[in-house]
């Protein structure tokens, strides 16, 4: 093997963990809590959440190919490097089947509540309410945002507050 070739081997190897981790990072970048979207950002973020799990695999592979080939007439520093390569792209491949997204979303486990009277809200924050009844429970946009969902029992009713 040449230097030439080589030097595109490298190359390529550099641009599959590259690739690799791209597919991981443009989904977890653009779809972000608390954050604009635009309609054109997620759904490009959508579109490589749905392809990634199998390209991962495939850049994975093609790494470990030129990693196996590029070896033995590597030196130790480059070896490092193909070993920092190959790692990310095994991150990548495994992150892209995970749904990080709920890991940023802790549920309520036990909800508390306080009276009316006893509740320290801003003038401009936004509520939830619910009503049933006589019983009334008002769920703090800020929380709900945060955490996603809430299962409550209003009046001996079971509801899901939601937002």
């Amino acid at each position: 093997m040449n230097k030439s070739e080589n030097r595109w081997l490298w190359l390529l190897l550099g641009l599959l963990a590259v690739f690799s981790l791209s597919l991981f990072l443009i989904p977890a970048f653009v779809i972000r809590p608390f954050r604009h979207q635009s309609e054109r950002a997620l759904g490009l973020a959508i579109a490589v959440k749905g392809i990634a799990p199998a390209l991962t695999v495939a850049a994975l592979v093609g790494v470990v190919a030129l990693g196996a080939r590029l070896w033995r007439t590597s030196s130790r520093w480059l070896r490092t490097g193909m070993v920092t390569a190959l790692v990310l792209s095994a991150a990548a491949a495994v992150m892209v089947r995970q749904n990080y997204f709920e890991w940023m979303f802790n549920p309520i486990t036990a909800a508390g509540f306080v009276s009316a009277g006893d509740a320290h809200l801003d003038d401009k924050e936004m509520v939830m309410a619910v009503r049933i009844g006589q019983e009334a429970r008002a769920y703090p946009i800020v929380q709900m945002a945060y955490h996603h969902i809430l299962n409550d029992t209003v009046a001996d009713v079971p509801i899901v507050v939601t937002y």
